[in-house]
Protein backbone atom coordinates (compact mmCIF):
# COMPACT_ATOMS: atom_id res chain seq x y z
CA UNK A 1 0.00 0.00 0.00
CA UNK A 2 1.33 3.19 -0.71
CA UNK A 3 1.56 6.56 1.31
CA UNK A 4 -0.86 8.17 -0.65
CA UNK A 5 -3.86 5.39 -0.02
CA UNK A 6 -2.52 4.98 3.47
CA UNK A 7 -3.08 8.93 4.20
CA UNK A 8 -6.21 9.03 2.15
CA UNK A 9 -8.05 6.53 4.85
CA UNK A 10 -8.33 8.89 7.42
CA UNK A 11 -8.30 12.51 7.60
CA UNK A 12 -4.67 13.81 9.34
CA UNK A 13 -4.93 16.86 11.43
CA UNK A 14 -2.22 18.99 12.77
CA UNK A 15 -3.14 19.14 16.51
CA UNK A 16 -0.69 22.00 17.17
CA UNK A 17 -2.69 24.41 14.84
CA UNK A 18 -6.53 25.08 16.44
CA UNK A 19 -8.35 26.50 13.95
CA UNK A 20 -10.26 29.66 15.39
CA UNK A 21 -13.89 28.26 15.01
CA UNK A 22 -12.95 25.05 16.10
CA UNK A 23 -11.36 21.92 14.67
CA UNK A 24 -7.64 21.89 13.61
CA UNK A 25 -5.42 22.54 10.52
CA UNK A 26 -4.77 19.64 7.73
CA UNK A 27 -1.65 18.07 8.05
CA UNK A 28 1.60 19.10 6.50
CA UNK A 29 3.33 21.93 5.61
CA UNK A 30 4.05 23.09 1.62
CA UNK A 31 7.53 24.41 2.49
CA UNK A 32 9.69 24.35 5.52
CA UNK A 33 11.64 27.49 4.69
CA UNK A 34 8.86 29.61 3.63
CA UNK A 35 6.02 28.42 6.34
CA UNK A 36 5.50 30.60 9.86
CA UNK A 37 3.75 26.93 11.07
CA UNK A 38 5.84 25.13 13.91
CA UNK A 39 6.74 21.64 13.35
CA UNK A 40 2.61 19.75 12.83
CA UNK A 41 2.47 17.10 15.28
CA UNK A 42 -0.39 14.86 13.24
CA UNK A 43 -2.72 12.10 14.13
CA UNK A 44 -6.22 11.10 12.87
CA UNK A 45 -9.13 13.78 13.43
CA UNK A 46 -11.00 11.17 15.08
CA UNK A 47 -7.83 10.38 17.55
CA UNK A 48 -7.56 14.50 18.02
CA UNK A 49 -11.83 14.99 18.84
CA UNK A 50 -10.99 12.34 21.25
CA UNK A 51 -8.05 14.03 23.02
CA UNK A 52 -7.98 16.63 25.83
CA UNK A 53 -6.65 20.07 26.01
CA UNK A 54 -3.96 18.60 28.09
CA UNK A 55 -2.71 15.61 26.05
CA UNK A 56 -2.94 17.73 22.66
CA UNK A 57 -0.57 19.89 24.62
CA UNK A 58 1.66 17.35 26.11
CA UNK A 59 1.66 15.43 22.52
CA UNK A 60 2.83 18.62 20.41
CA UNK A 61 5.27 19.80 23.11
CA UNK A 62 7.25 16.51 23.26
CA UNK A 63 7.20 16.60 19.26
CA UNK A 64 8.72 20.39 19.25
CA UNK A 65 11.44 19.66 21.59
CA UNK A 66 13.16 17.08 19.72
CA UNK A 67 15.76 17.80 17.15
CA UNK A 68 13.59 17.63 13.31
CA UNK A 69 14.86 15.65 10.17
CA UNK A 70 17.35 14.02 11.91
CA UNK A 71 19.35 12.36 8.81
CA UNK A 72 16.58 13.00 6.85
CA UNK A 73 14.32 11.28 8.62
CA UNK A 74 10.64 12.41 10.51
CA UNK A 75 11.01 12.89 14.00
CA UNK A 76 8.04 10.93 15.73
CA UNK A 77 6.67 10.39 19.63
CA UNK A 78 4.21 8.74 21.27
CA UNK A 79 1.14 10.46 21.13
CA UNK A 80 0.11 9.16 24.67
CA UNK A 81 2.95 8.95 27.21
CA UNK A 82 1.22 8.30 30.65
CA UNK A 83 3.32 6.40 33.34
CA UNK A 84 6.51 6.17 30.93
CA UNK A 85 4.61 5.21 27.56
CA UNK A 86 2.15 3.43 28.89
CA UNK A 87 -1.57 4.13 28.59
CA UNK A 88 -3.40 3.19 32.46
CA UNK A 89 -6.77 1.34 32.13
CA UNK A 90 -8.77 0.55 35.42
CA UNK A 91 -10.23 -2.81 35.91
CA UNK A 92 -13.58 -3.86 37.95
CA UNK A 93 -12.22 -5.50 41.19
CA UNK A 94 -9.78 -7.80 42.86
CA UNK A 95 -11.74 -10.49 43.50
CA UNK A 96 -14.74 -11.32 46.07
CA UNK A 97 -12.81 -9.95 49.13
CA UNK A 98 -12.40 -6.55 47.68
CA UNK A 99 -15.38 -5.83 45.24
CA UNK A 100 -15.03 -2.08 44.93
CA UNK A 101 -11.76 -1.83 44.90
CA UNK A 102 -10.29 -0.97 41.16
CA UNK A 103 -6.45 -2.43 40.44
CA UNK A 104 -4.74 -0.46 37.73
CA UNK A 105 -2.91 -2.44 34.91
CA UNK A 106 -0.68 -1.15 32.31
CA UNK A 107 -0.41 -2.05 28.72
CA UNK A 108 1.08 -0.69 25.67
Amino acid sequence: MSLRKWFDKERWVDIGAPKSGGGFEECGRKSTKDSKRAYPKCVPAKKAASMTVAQRKSAVSRKRAKPQGVGGKPTNVKTFAANGGFMVKYHKGCGKVMPNRRKQTRYS
